[in-house]
């Protein structure tokens, strides 16, 4: 067990489940303080729990980072309870309805890009404004490989997952003098519960989706902690601006 982020505050959204509760277990497991969000209260407080019963420090803080009032409120939050905020996960984020994009409802889209984009942005923005107080930090935005390739039936989800990476490169530029590194990490098809709802409508997909992986299987969400640490670690220390792809080499083809 590592200790790269003793003393380290890490804010990670979409906390509960899937990739963003391996991604704050990991930062835990390295000694951060662990500030976990979300909107699925029950499984958020549990996983903060854990976290304390296994030695961390952790609290969970219910977040729809859709609502800017709620996001001021949750870096407010983590910094009168660890004092500061040096990583910031901004992780959470839905599939939406598949539908063609003549198809796809304008309820769809605006829930979507809601919480995809906007939310992205909203955190960014009081986190970016809490990192400029102390003096930097770092943030990793997760976006996608269907923010690097188009995927028919998912029009919202693209586009979001396009604009976070766009919102990440603008905004890395802007921050790189004042000490903050600004990266997103694109994963692959990885196993997960929004994947499994996925599949559960769409059963015809899992064959595809493994077959389009060279590696030839989905990707784990602890595959892609390690990825996110890493970026918020001194090691990542020239790299910012960057989209970062696990996919198991999904765009490479």
């Amino acid at each position: 067990m590592g200790s790269r982020f003793e003393g380290k505050v890490a804010l990670v959204t979409g906390a509960a489940s899937g990739i963003g509760l391996a991604i704050a277990q990991s930062f835990a497991q390295e000694k951060a303080k662990v500030v976990l969000a979300d909107v699925q209260e029950e499984a958020g407080e549990r996983a903060a729990e854990e976290i304390r019963k296994a030695g961390g420090e952790a609290v969970f803080v219910r977040t729809d980072v859709s609502q800017e009032q709620e996001v001021k409120a949750l870096v407010e939050k983590t910094v009168s309870v660890f004092g500061r905020l040096d990583c910031a996960v901004n992780n959470a984020g839905i599939e939406g309805q598949m539908a063609p994009t003549a198809e796809c409802s304008t309820e769809n889209w605006d829930r979507v890009i809601a919480i995809n984009l906007k939310g992205v942005w909203l955190c960014m923005r009081y986190e970016i404004r809490q990192m400029l107080q102390q003096g930097g930090g770092v943030i990793v935005n997760i976006s996608s490989v269907a923010g690097l390739v188009g995927f028919p039936g998912l029009p919202a989800y693209v586009a979001s997952k396009f604009g976070v990476i766009g919102l990440t490169k603008t905004a890395a530029l802007e921050y790189a003098k004042q000490g903050i590194r600004i990266n997103a990490v694109c994963p692959g098809v990885i196993h997960t519960s929004m994947v499994d709802r996925l599949l559960s409508t769409h059963p015809e997909l899992e064959a595809s989706l493994t077959a389009n992986t060279p590696l030839g299987r989905m990707g784990r969400p602890q595959e892609i902690a390690r990825v996110v640490l890493w970026l918020c670690s001194d090691d990542a220390s020239f790299v910012t601006g960057h989209a970062l792809v696990a996919d198991g080499g999904y765009v490479a083809q």
